[in-house]
């Protein structure tokens, strides 16, 4: 039986001339935390780990997965993702509730078994979603995101260029202006095509119901996060009946989210594979939520490899869902392939190569490097 004998993190940063806003805070360069793990039969296989926040979050979690993890990883055995996530989330609960840092540590077990995922694909030589038990699937539902309202008479146009249908723009900066934004960004789109919306849970309960009672009769396809993730329940219920919700990046665990879908105010689940989960738990929350009759539609916002690896579940998990793929400028995105060249009218290419489709890391990604870490058995 292969066993895991090296890890290795890099944390990249590119600068960029136009930050990316959202309701809550700015990011003046594009971060990323890449992994790779490798087994003594010669496999290995790629991951990423979320680094946007905070803004000194990627060199942390390299650290973290380098002094805090490795150890409990080296000398596993390599042939069964699941089982080695479900055995590093138990035995690293203590070490998170001791810092109270639980992101970071559910973040870098996320990198973790994708990286375990992809490392399985490739020994099978088949695409990740084949190894997760689906059908060969060449391509997946996908829309244009990171749009903020203030630049949507631009950047929508782009991405329509691009071969986008969908496009979900950013509000929650102005709650008296943004509705009649809103108005004329959807009086703009053609015929087929939706618009989609996320606050990043600027508002309150009562804030948030003022604002979709302004909108409620227009055809937006989701309100994303309008409130705090973490606000009483009774509170995201008082939004339903107006505009579809959406929600689930800021959840974490099994239990967190089967409450939601017990809930049952999300049309739409979002969970994020290189925040918490990985393939493993984002594919049974994907799984519980059509099995509920909603959609799952995964979040991500970050580097090539947990684009590629988000495009990978969403095959595996079917459904109606769409990829959602960052349209603001992002080299550590665009070196593992521009996103005009894999959308192909409002379809993103899923990739039939081995495992993520990802063998290396590019070498102008490499040069934004700045920071990295070995681990060795």
């Amino acid at each position: 039986m292969p066993r895991i004998i090296r890890l290795q993190a890099w944390a990249c940063r590119s600068p960029i001339t136009e930050p990316v806003s959202t309701s809550f805070g700015t990011m003046r360069d594009r971060p990323a935390v890449f992994l790779r793990i490798e087994d003594d039969a010669g496999g290995f296989g790629w991951g990423e780990v979320f680094a946007n926040w905070p803004a000194a979050g990627a060199e942390h979690r390299v650290n973290l997965m380098a002094d805090d993890i490795a150890g409990l990883v080296l000398g596993q055995p390599a042939d069964d993702p699941a089982a080695l996530f479900h055995n590093l989330a138990a035995r690293t609960h203590i070490r998170a509730l001791q810092c109270g840092e639980f992101g970071p540590f559910r973040q870098v077990l996320a990198g973790i078994d994708q990286a375990m995922w992809d490392l399985v694909a490739r020994r099978g030589d088949m695409p990740v979603h084949r190894a997760l038990g689906a059908a060969p699937v060449a391509t997946v539902p996908a829309y244009a995101s990171g749009i903020h309202i203030d630049a949507a008479e631009r950047v929508i146009p782009q991405a329509r260029a691009d071969g986008f249908t969908g496009f979900k723009v950013k509000v929650g900066f102005d709650r008296d202006r943004d509705p009649a934004r809103v108005r004329e960004i959807a009086s703009g789109l053609a015929p087929g095509e939706t618009l989609y919306l996320d606050a990043n849970q600027a508002w309150s309960a009562s804030e948030a119901a003022g604002f979709l009672d302004r909108i409620a009769d227009l055809p937006i396809g989701w309100m994303e996060e309008p409130i705090r993730a973490d606000l009483p329940p009774e509170d995201w219920q008082s939004l339903t009946g107006r505009v579809p919700l959406a929600g689930g990046e800021n959840l974490a665990g099994f239990n967190e989210f089967a409450a939601a879908t017990d809930l049952d105010v999300l049309d739409f689940y979002q969970p994020d594979i290189a925040k918490w989960g990985g393939f493993t738990g984002c594919l049974d929350v994907a799984r519980r939520a059509l099995d509920a009759g909603r959609v799952y539609c995964p979040h991500f916002l970050g580097g090539g490899i947990g684009l590629a690896a988000s495009g990978h579940l969403l095959a595996a998990a079917g459904g109606p869902g769409l990829l959602e793929v960052d349209v603001n400028p992002n080299p550590l995105r665009d070196s593992f392939g521009a996103v005009a060249d894999r959308i192909v009218d409002g379809y993103w290419q899923v990739g039939a190569g081995p495992g993520i489709g990802v063998d290396d890391l590019p070498r102008d990604i490499r040069a934004c490097v700045t920071h990295m870490r070995e681990a060795l058995a």
